[in-house]
């Protein structure tokens, strides 16, 4: 796939959920971004795509013709399902990992970004830490792999995994359809365990875990959700989440997109701040989850 082929669809995909995003409603409804947010969001797409993605790739490609000069192109020859599913483990199940390791408490300020946002819309699809990409180790891989011969099939991949993502973190529910549908029971069945939908994922960035949708532990896959089946982190509902954010952005107030963005070279003040030496994530005490739900359900 050519560099302008892959560019138009990436352009074309990410218009396409946004105008559906505004068409249904959706964003104009529920998403309520303040400057922090997207300042956040902007820099962070930028920082990504120009800085650690580019980074990897050229590092990973300097060391490669230093270290392993004569192995260039050697996977070239493979044919395209087997590329596929190389990039499928070393880029999306790393990634389910690293995704997995981030929810942790030593990894999570580097990844809290994220979860901060009080909406769901493709703008918070990138929306972390500098350092969390930075340190993503599938990022590094796919920089290995093109230079053992990916290169012709990773920009095809990483088309369809954008358009994943992005379907997985818009405003606009395109699988709630699906669900009131009883003949596509059958293919949304495979659907939702094969790849992330707004339903799954929704979950993962719930406020809450009490109401039995939310599921903060799990729900990690990118682009393919299958991962959570494998290692039982996967929780279905078919349900959507009343509220999405973090709870103690609501009791203390959001940190600065600065803070998220670059912790830990600068640290928050905040009280029950996790993005400060010795910070923790803050958890919701049982008694005023279990109030929220009530006052929720009421």
């Amino acid at each position: 796939m050519s560099t302008t082929l892959q560019l138009v669809l990436v352009a074309c995909i990410t218009i396409g959920f946004a105008i559906m995003e505004f068409a249904s409603g959706r964003y104009q409804k529920t998403v309520r971004a303040s400057k922090d947010d997207s300042a956040l969001e902007l820099l962070m797409f930028v920082s990504l795509v120009a800085v650690a993605q580019p980074l990897s790739m050229l590092v990973m490609n300097w060391l490669c013709q230093r270290l392993i000069p004569l192995q260039r192109d050697a996977l070239a020859s493979l044919p395209w399902w087997a590329m596929v599913l190389l990039l499928l483990v070393g880029d999306d199940l790393t990634q389910y990992w690293w995704h997995r390791l981030s929810h942790t408490s030593r990894l999570w300020p580097l990844h809290r970004a994220h979860h901060s946002a009080p909406y769901m819309s493709i703008r918070i699809t990138y929306r972390n830490n500098l350092f969390y990409y930075l340190m993503m180790p599938g990022l590094w891989i796919a920089g290995l792999l093109t230079f053992l011969g990916l290169g012709l099939v990773y920009p095809a991949y990483l088309v369809v995994k954008l358009g994943v993502i992005l379907g997985a973190h818009s405003a606009w529910r395109w699988d709630e359809a699906l669900y009131k549908r009883a003949w596509l029971r059958p293919l949304v069945w495979l659907l939702e365990r094969t790849i992330s939908t707004p339903a799954t994922h929704w979950a993962h960035h719930a406020l809450s875990n009490q109401d039995g949708i939310g599921h903060y532990k799990g729900n990690f896959g990118n682009l393919l959700f299958f991962w959570d089946v494998l290692f039982g982190t996967a929780h279905i509902t078919r349900r959507f989440p009343p509220e999405v954010g973090l709870p103690d952005d609501r009791l203390f107030g959001p940190e600065r997109w600065y803070h998220q963005m670059f912790y830990p070279l600068l640290s928050s003040k905040r009280e029950h701040s996790a993005l400060r030496p010795g910070g923790v994530a803050y958890e919701l005490p049982a008694d005023a989850a279990s109030e929220r739900r009530s006052t929720l359900q009421g």
